[in-house]
């Protein structure tokens, strides 16, 4: 819902079935939680975990370099990556938020400053930055919707994914998907069926015709990572520039 319809939601209780519904402003869904005005803000905020990357901080010099970065990756990167997915198109504050995490963790791993600039310490960690890590996840599901790998709800949302014959082709990876039109530029543009031929068609030809998911995954991510780097000078070029 538009900011401008969001009047329009009640604020008394609704009775469904006989039983009274309280109008609440999100509800949590399988983890993810769901604001009424689908911005995702509040499961952005309830993901944010520098209280964790504190307590990491505790135990730094009891454990060995590669043990502490492995429970930097399992407590609070695989919460941020959790269901990513339903992330693209985030507004920019917000990513920025979710970012932070990400250079306050490679910071702590390397013994960084805050003032340190976090681009050669991502680098060093393989990490892409949060807009690629969703498009990572969403071209990873369509590929294997398109390949008949992912559950067939899901595959029924790609364009392309169930038309007669095509997983037998080996061309299946090749094909562009096409775009289904929204009223709504903002919030039709997050759904799956419009974000995945958007973010599948931005990749170039030798990554989505890779043969095995092992492949596409390894061609995905240097292609991500290649532009990650790309938007780190970017954003040093802009902070130079407005003296920040």
């Amino acid at each position: 819902m538009t900011s401008r319809c969001q009047h329009q939601l009640p604020t008394t209780p609704l009775s469904i079935d006989g039983a009274d519904v309280d109008p609440v402003k999100s509800i949590r869904d399988l983890g993810i939680y769901i604001d009424a005005d689908l911005v995702i803000r509040t499961h952005v905020q309830r993901t944010v975990c520098f209280a964790t990357l504190h307590q990491l901080r505790q135990v730094r010099r009891s454990v060995p370099p590669d043990t502490f970065q492995s429970l930097i990756v399992s407590l609070v990167i695989s919460r941020l990556d959790y269901s990513n997915a339903v992330l693209v198109d985030l507004p920019v504050y917000l990513m920025h938020r979710l970012q932070s995490v990400f250079n306050a963790a490679a910071r702590l791993i390397y013994h960084m400053r805050s003032t340190d600039h976090i681009t050669n310490g991502l680098v060093s960690l393989h990490w892409l930055r949060v807009p690629q890590r969703i498009e990572y996840k969403i071209a990873v599901l369509t590929y294997k919707a398109l390949h008949g790998s992912a559950p067939r709800y899901l595959g029924a949302l790609v364009p392309v994914a169930d038309l007669p014959g095509r997983r037998a082709l080996c061309s299946a990876g090749t094909s562009r998907l096409s775009v289904p039109s929204v009223r709504l530029s903002t919030i039709g543009s997050q759904a799956f069926p419009v974000a995945d031929p958007l973010i599948w068609n931005a990749l170039p030809q030798e990554t989505t015709s890779a043969q095995l998911l092992s492949m596409f995954r390894q061609h995905l991510k240097s292609h991500l990572f290649r532009r990650s780097i790309q938007t780190s000078s970017s954003d040093v070029l802009y902070c130079l520039t407005a003296f920040c």
